[in-house]
């Protein structure tokens, strides 16, 4: 039961592939056809499992794997996967369809009935993030600092790209800049959504007053209930309907 003494929310920060946009593997993907150009072996488990992180991570982790990170042929191993990587991932955006997600929104119009402004974080660099809100229109009445206002779609949009060193997730930082860039101090009037670990545990990490999962993107309703949540949902619809109650509460 929710506590109706909690803050008032008043932002929900939402994932982007496998939340609020629609992911039927193609980034996973992606990801093999990168790293069979490029000689690196990975197992479909060991990618999934970092799905949510920084790509260019991703990439360092599997060649570690493989010759290890003190091999003289390490970093440029691990630029040549990246780069081969960027390009069919964003060639992928540009031309296949690109469609939120059930209940997406839905859900965005109902928080923004509510006064509630809406962040997107994601494990994309910004280049191909800017192609998905290009394409999906979300971009639209963003600034330079790809912050809103009330009457765009969302209301600030961060990637890795703008986090000093490129750390995105598990760490805080992309919820804690989305906070600030909007002038939120402080974490428990946040909730925090999307499909991945990674995802669950940065909205743990930055104290939000909820972490939620959702189970329509990559992966599935046990292997999210392995890590800490506070509740995992079908899709964003069912989400909305949970949320309900917790802002009427507030």
């Amino acid at each position: 039961m929710f506590n109706p003494s909690v803050p008032k929310i008043q932002l929900v920060v939402c994932d982007m592939a496998g939340t609020t946009v629609r992911d039927d593997r193609e980034v996973e993907q992606c990801f093999f056809a990168a790293a069979n150009q490029t000689g690196l072996h990975a197992s479909a488990d060991r990618v999934i499992a970092m799905m949510g992180w920084p790509k260019k991570q991703v990439f360092q982790v599997l060649w570690q794997d493989q010759i290890g990170s003190d091999h003289p042929d390490y970093w440029s191993q691990v630029e040549t996967s990246f780069a081969a990587f960027k390009l069919i991932l964003e060639n992928h955006y540009r031309t296949q369809p690109v469609q939120p997600t059930v209940g997406c929104l839905e859900l965005f119009a109902w928080l923004k009935a509510q006064g509630i402004k809406i962040a997107l974080t994601t494990g994309f660099y910004r280049e191909v993030t800017d192609i998905i809100l290009e394409r999906l229109g979300w971009k639209q009445g963003l600034n330079a600092n790809y912050v809103g206002s009330a009457d765009t779609i969302i209301q600030v949009s961060v990637t890795p790209s703008e986090i000093f060193n490129t750390e995105g997730r598990p760490a805080p930082y992309m919820i804690q800049k989305a906070m600030y860039q909007l002038g939120i101090i402080d974490p428990q009037t946040v909730v925090n959504i999307g499909d991945t670990p990674s995802d669950l545990e940065s909205g743990r990490n930055a104290h939000c007053l909820y972490s939620f999962g959702v189970t329509n993107g990559t992966h599935t309703r046990e292997q999210l209930g392995a890590y800490p949540n506070d509740g995992l949902f079908d899709d964003l619809s069912a989400f909305q309907a949970k949320l309900d109650p917790l802002i009427s509460a507030s």
